[in-house]
């Protein structure tokens, strides 16, 4: 018995030694915590700054005394981005095709990364192979402008769409991510009550792989969204310009010129740094309110997909 007290009261100094140990505050742990801290500071700061400048008075902003407050709060640029038609188009525009786009993107991912993550798979190591390649090499640009206007892709909103939807990158997590978390005993007894490599798929492997699933999808859609080369090079109409190849023609007038064109109708009186920046917070913002939803999966997805092979 007495032994037994001892024991208890050993253990007791342990964890108790153990919890200083943990909560010791260090030199090195204060460090970590400024090195973090600024690299956040880097990211949130200049968001700040843009959100308040797109809140503020045009004499305070044209007078460089806007930082991180604003000053002459009043909402006249976020008033002529949705009287202005195009940009509200635009707006929407880029909704569909990144919905349309992140879509397709997860099917064509998970059709390639399921079978190369199943060893009975013949060829797997050729076809995975070929498969990666694209990841290292590409034509350039001139030749796949070539081919996309053979495929009558040029000038549609489909060239937007179907030269992307496939990604290496995301292929690999997915493929990684297959081979690590499903086991395989559980497609065996599945086999052997019948079931079909789709039925797999869909009633085994997917609802198990809700993680990466988010991740993909997040990085599907982000990509989609802020992407505007394809833009530029492959699409003339502008009805189907995306909302940031529209930015992008906004920065760079209001840069040549001081000015920012938009249509009569959308009765501007803010200046053009105001109204660039209001249109930043306009664009940023479905992101923005998707990313907490996902934030969870999307964390766990990427460490365990990218991290584990």
């Amino acid at each position: 018995m007495a032994k037994k007290k001892e024991q208890v009261v050993k253990n007791a100094d342990t964890g108790s030694g153990g919890s200083r140990a943990i909560n010791k505050f260090r030199i090195s742990d204060a460090v970590m915590m400024l090195i973090i801290i600024l690299l956040c500071a880097t990211c949130i700061l200049p968001f700040i700054h843009v959100a308040v400048k797109s809140v503020s008075g045009n004499s305070y902003v044209l007078a460089k005394q806007i930082y991180f407050l604003p000053k002459g709060i009043n909402f006249d640029a976020y008033a002529s981005i949705f009287r202005d038609g195009s940009l509200v188009y635009a707006m929407v525009y880029s909704v569909v095709v990144t919905l349309i786009f992140t879509v397709l993107g997860m099917l064509a991912c998970t059709c390639a990364a399921y079978p190369l993550s199943k060893k009975r798979l013949k060829g797997k190591t050729g076809i995975t192979f070929l498969l990666m390649l694209p990841m290292y090499f590409t034509a350039g640009i001139i030749p796949t402008f070539v081919l996309f206007y053979d495929l009558k892709l040029y000038d549609t909103m489909w060239v937007l769409i179907w030269p992307l939807i496939y990604s290496p990158y995301n292929m690999l997590i997915m493929k990684t991510f297959f081979q690590s978390n499903v086991p395989d005993s559980l497609e065996e007894s599945a086999f052997l009550d019948g079931a079909s490599n789709i039925q797999i798929l869909c009633k085994i492997v997917l609802p198990l792989s809700k993680p990466i699933l988010a991740t993909l999808s997040l990085f599907y859609a982000v990509g989609r969204w802020n992407a505007y080369a394809d833009n530029m090079y492959y699409i003339k109409t502008d009805r189907l310009k995306m909302a940031q190849y529209k930015l992008f023609q906004m920065v760079s007038s209001a840069s040549e010129s001081q000015s920012v064109t938009l249509s009569e109708a959308a009765a501007v009186t803010s200046t053009p740094e105001v109204l660039q920046a209001a249109f930043i917070m306009f664009v940023t913002l479905p992101i923005i309110c998707i990313y907490p939803f996902l934030q969870k999966y999307f964390v766990k997805g990427a460490m365990v997909g990218a991290v584990k092979g």
